[in-house]
């Protein structure tokens, strides 16, 4: 990906101020990880096109077609549309409006993209969803340590919010949390969805056993780690000594699995999208509307949401118990 570029005529120097604020502005546009995604996609195009004496910037529909040909067998249909996106970006980027990755625009590349799809199939498969008690197994297993007090803690809240792992691991703050007679509201500034900052708070309610409820999970980990300001979850040495900054995405991953893998659940089906998975599939299983299960998870889009409730209306309406097995 190239950096914002501008030429100014060599009078018009007074410019340079507002060119590098709108150089910064220009870099905020995308998150980080967004960005970092695009130039690994990107990379990965520029490299077949290079193996192949192939124009990559500007490309052209028929090299992009060639190029989805080739990861028609080793990604899902979801990568694919990625790439694609990543390929727009950076030709969008270097001046070519007319990206030749666009399916509105490119006939060969749309057809082609379509025909993967039928072939391939476009279902997601996600993470397994951790249900609710999954999590009092994994909450019971934590050990009365001051690492076994942060994951009961991390779990407990990631999964009664059902926060993504950058808002577990780099978003949340103490500023962030008040705590109240009905438990704890959770200021979130940003998120995924969210890039603009506009924000919303999230409430986690007290919970019916004390050893699985999150609110006091938090209570004993923010005790434990002295914490009184800046992130809430950290990471935690041998010794016991309690890090200064927050928790990175990916280590919530190692985190989660590690913590399922002491309460005897296989680790190779969760992943850090489960704590989240599973908060929306047991709101649905217990009957929760579509509205209301956004208003925690923040969904813009219904369609995901919806996907949690079919997944759970399998749990209610399976017909084995009827079946007499």
């Amino acid at each position: 990906m190239q950096d914002f570029a501008i030429s100014l005529p060599a009078q018009r120097q007074d410019l340079e101020p507002l060119l590098a604020q709108a150089a910064q502005f220009l870099s905020a546009a995308k998150a980080g990880s967004t960005r970092t995604a695009y130039a690994s996609d990107f990379r990965d195009f520029v490299g077949f096109c290079a193996g192949h004496a192939l124009p990559f910037l500007p490309s052209t529909a028929e090299t992009v077609a060639l190029y989805m040909t080739h990861l028609a067998t080793q990604v899902t249909v979801a990568t694919i549309r990625r790439r694609l996106a990543a390929i727009t970006y950076a030709h969008r980027e270097a001046g070519y409006p007319d990206s030749p990755a666009s399916t509105r625009k490119h006939f060969i590349v749309r057809e082609v993209l379509g025909g993967i799809a039928r072939t391939r199939g476009t279902a997601q498969h996600g993470a397994n969803p951790l249900l609710s008690d999954d999590l009092k197994r994994i909450a019971a297993a934590c050990p009365d340590t001051l690492l076994g007090t942060r994951d009961r803690a991390l779990t407990l809240l990631g999964f009664s919010g059902a926060f993504r792992r950058s808002e577990i691991a780099s978003i949340l703050r103490i500023s962030d949390l008040t705590f109240t007679p009905d438990g704890l509201l959770i200021r979130l500034p940003r998120s995924k969805t969210d890039q603009e900052r506009v924000g919303r708070t999230v409430a986690i309610g007290w919970g019916e056993h004390h050893e699985s409820c999150p609110v006091r999970a938090l209570q004993s980990w923010l005790g434990a780690g002295e914490i009184r300001a800046g992130p809430v979850f950290r990471a935690v040495d041998r010794h016991g000594n309690v890090a200064r900054t927050a928790l990175s995405p990916r280590s919530i991953s190692k985190i989660l699995k590690r913590a399922a893998a002491r309460a005897g659940i296989d680790p190779e089906r969760v992943s850090g999208h489960s704590l989240r998975a599973g908060m929306a599939t047991t709101a649905a299983i217990e009957g929760a509307e579509e509205r209301e299960i956004a208003l925690t998870t923040g969904h813009k889009s219904g369609e995901m949401v919806r996907r949690y409730i079919r997944d759970a209306e399998l749990f209610r309406t399976n017909m084995t118990a009827r079946l007499g097995l």
